[in-house]
């Protein structure tokens, strides 16, 4: 097998229970990363990747954020697809009652509409601070540049996540890559991007002697799927969905039990 290069999904699959990665997952990336390029590739902003990557010593690799939206080689954005003002604008002010928590990003900028419970969560997940501004002010921040947001993340109670997740489907369901990873989460991104395009992008511009099919990728969720599928040596950790599952021809243990590191000790050797 011994893939040529490895795309590892960071949240649920390569990371632990502390939301970082271990000592045995880190030793097995150090083992092969000066023969075998080692990329993570998340929806988290760069930022919350770039701490991964200095505790792993890849930090010389490329890094791959907001699902594909943000490309960074040699610590250059070299890909930027954001979600437009204009919708980030329609989109905040369908929901000025506030019941959603909206939070919006555009490289690593992270601003939250107030210190609330789907702010600590995030907090937690990521160890990153963001900055508390309301929606409406970080428009009117944004406003003369029309800047866009790298992703937004609406979060909430089920009902209300329904009735947002509805309006955007229905006015921007060509725009917007809408991914709901739990029934109170909704993850929004450019249309045009995703995790394969992104793998696609490093392939062929970074490392165009690989090809794909000597690529291993490892996922654990929906909006990993497209790229499982595309690599030739996809792998879903054991607590994937079973969606994902069905679309990789491997599996390893779980996340939090270093199935990531597991996998690169068994079939990488140098």
């Amino acid at each position: 097998m011994n893939p040529k290069i490895v795309f590892s999904d960071i949240d649920g699959t390569i990371i632990n229970s502390e939301r970082v990665l271990s000592a045995t997952t880190i030793k097995a990336i150090k083992r092969i990363k000066d023969q075998v390029p080692v990329i993570l590739i998340s929806s988290r902003m760069p930022s919350a990747i770039k701490h991964l990557q200095q505790t792993a010593g890849i930090e010389n690799y490329p890094l791959i954020s907001y699902n594909g939206g943000i490309v960074m080689v040699n610590d250059k954005v070299v890909v930027d697809n954001a979600i437009p003002y204009n919708i980030v604008k329609d989109i905040v002010n369908f929901n000025i009652s506030g019941n959603v928590h909206i939070s919006l990003y555009n490289t690593n900028e992270w601003y939250v509409p107030r210190n609330d419970y789907w702010t600590k969560r995030e907090i937690n997940n990521t160890k990153i601070i963001p900055e508390i501004l309301p929606n409406i002010e970080v428009l009117k921040l944004w406003e003369a540049d029309k800047k866009g947001a790298h992703k937004i993340m609406c979060m909430g109670d089920e009902q209300d996540i329904d009735q947002i997740y509805s309006y955007m489907e229905t006015n921007f369901g060509n725009d917007l890559h809408l991914y709901r990873s739990k029934n109170t989460y909704i993850e929004i991104a450019a249309k045009n991007i995703s995790k394969k395009t992104a793998v696609e992008y490093i392939l062929e511009n970074v490392y165009p002697h690989i090809d794909i099919k000597n690529a291993a990728a490892f996922g654990d969720n929906f909006n990993d799927i497209e790229m499982l599928e595309a690599v030739g040596i996809g792998v879903s950790v054991a607590n994937a969905k079973p969606e994902v599952h069905k679309v990789t021809k491997h599996t390893t243990l779980a996340g939090t039990e270093d199935g990531v590191a597991h996998f690169l000790n068994k079939n990488i050797i140098l």
